[in-house]
């Protein structure tokens, strides 16, 4: 039963979550969080205040403290809008580094949306309507359409509550014509993206993150509910009244509004604001809080690449797969050969296992490096393979962390004449164990790549097999076809087929 635990470095605040696998459900044992408002001074100045970071730090000892008591197999850490807008982040990676001896990942907004939506999937929240995620965090806020559990739209957008305060409200309360400056801007931002929430049709609204707790909890203070249940739910009415009320009332009265909290209260007119105007601009009828976030996606990611059956493990699977299909359509990738190349890499993976001992996961990498290796072709024919790994490691193909994607790119970046060194742009940021999987990968995928080079699927069948140090191809023709081609393409890669595998290899048409 292993033990994960999950780290959100928040613009605004750092959380802790510690679960543990149990019969293919996370089940928690142990959560933290603190106000850290890390991205305070980034919003203002471009730089990660020694204040903030001092405290950032204080916190994360803690949550060391009590990873090592509950047995924590492995931590994630993951940083987002404050880390990646600070000009000074790396001083604060490495603060981090050498005090606790984690490495932060810092992600993109797409990637935290990511994230958010499989935490909700994996908890089984998500339905098979159109439901509009929102995720307004300190420094951004993640807006996410997903239908039958798969995410169809994402933006991330610069209207966390600590960064539009710090731009907008310097006055207590915050003057008119400072409201109508964040409204402004909040509604620009907005229009990226309200015509297709219209045209989702969105059944429901999903909102996370302390912001959301905060108003639901205003919106329930307002009403004065009979039962005493804490509220999950607000409508675009009651949005438009806490907006209107809060925004008039000095910091000291909104401390003591009910539900919103003393160091809420100093950023929640920005955070009321945005989702006051979201729901009106989108004609949404409100939003349901969920306590879920990005802390369970992150765990989730964990229980799935440990044991792929899990509800995660299939929702990721899912996710990554019409991912790559969406980027084959959009990068005009012709499909039906891709889907031969890949087979074709698949096949080689399974048996020369005993002769690549590429760990189990490079097989799903080589796969979408199979299916996405001739996506540089849409930038343009002349350096396609560097195009490739560029859109493969920086495109937001969904499923994959920006590791892995830098792995998919770098295996499908080396096809061509040049050859993978440690020193290159590309390998020179993965681990050297990984520069050589990646060379023995990018080496199946040549192969592969040649078994198809005459995109007439020439090839009917492929014997392989490894023994006495070779390995012999036997290819058989489809029909009267002609496999020359394919005979005289993976001959022109018999030598660095023996530099990577040292093995002899061998190619005939039978």
């Amino acid at each position: 039963m292993p033990t994960f635990a999950a780290i959100d470095i928040g613009s605004n605040s750092v959380r802790l979550k510690i679960s543990r696998l149990q019969a293919g459900r996370l089940k928690e044992i142990h959560e933290d969080r603190e106000v850290t408002r890390l991205g305070d001074g980034v919003f203002r100045s471009g730089l990660l205040s020694p204040e903030a970071m001092s405290e950032t730090v204080r916190v994360l000892r803690r949550f060391h403290r009590a990873m090592q008591e509950c047995g924590a197999d492995s931590v994630k850490v993951v940083a987002t809008a404050a880390l990646r807008d600070a000009r000074n982040s790396r001083a604060f990676l490495e603060w981090v580094r050498s005090t606790t001896g984690w490495t932060i990942e810092i992600i993109s907004g797409l990637e935290e949306a990511r994230l958010i939506h499989l935490g909700l999937v994996s908890a089984g929240r998500l339905g098979a309507h159109s439901v509009l995620l929102v995720d307004l965090g300190g420094g951004s806020c993640e807006l996410t359409l997903s239908r039958e559990g798969q995410i169809r739209d994402t933006v991330s957008l610069p209207l966390g509550a600590v960064r539009l305060t710090g731009e907008f409200l310097q006055h207590d309360p915050p003057r008119k014509s400072e409201l109508k400056r964040l409204q402004g801007f909040v509604a620009r931002e907005i229009t990226r993206i309200q015509d297709r929430i219209k045209s989702a049709r969105v059944g429901a609204v999903i909102a996370t993150s302390g912001t959301a707790a905060a108003l639901v909890g205003i919106a329930s203070h307002l009403a004065r509910p009979r039962t005493s249940r804490p509220a999950t739910y607000t409508t675009r009415e009651m949005m438009r009244r806490i907006a209107k009320e809060i925004t008039c009332q000095s910091l000291e009265q909104r401390r003591k509004v009910p539900g919103i909290g003393p160091r809420r209260a100093e950023i929640i007119c920005a955070g009321a604001v945005v989702y006051a105007e979201l729901l009106e601009r989108c004609h949404l009828a409100g939003f349901r809080y969920s306590a879920l976030g990005l802390r369970d996606g992150i765990l989730a990611q964990m229980a799935a690449e440990y044991d792929r059956s899990t509800r995660s493990g299939r929702a990721i699977e899912s996710e990554r797969w019409e991912s790559i299909k969406r980027a084959v359509e959009h990068y005009r990738v012709d499909l039906h050969h891709a889907l031969h190349v890949r087979d074709s890499a698949l096949l080689l993976f399974s048996s020369l296992k005993s002769v690549h001992q590429l760990p189990v996961e490079y097989r799903e990498w080589l796969s979408a490096a199979a299916m996405l290796y001739e996506v540089g072709d849409y930038v343009n024919r002349n350096g396609h393979h560097r195009h490739t790994y560029y859109i493969i490691a920086n495109s937001e193909i969904l499923g994959y962390t920006p590791q892995q994607r830098r792995i998919i790119g770098s295996i499908a970046r080396y096809l061509g004449k040049s050859r993978p060194t440690p020193g290159d742009g590309p390998m020179s940021t993965l681990r050297p164990e990984e520069q050589e999987n990646v060379e023995k990968a990018s080496v199946l995928l040549r192969i592969a790549r040649a078994l198809n080079m005459g995109r007439s699927q020439s090839v009917g069948k492929v014997a392989v097999s490894a023994r006495s140090g070779r390995v012999s191809m036997k290819l058989t023709p489809r029909g009267k076809a002609s496999v020359d081609l394919e005979v005289w393409a993976i001959e022109k890669d018999r030598d660095y087929f023996r530099e990577v595998f040292g093995r002899e290899l061998s190619v005939a048409a039978v």
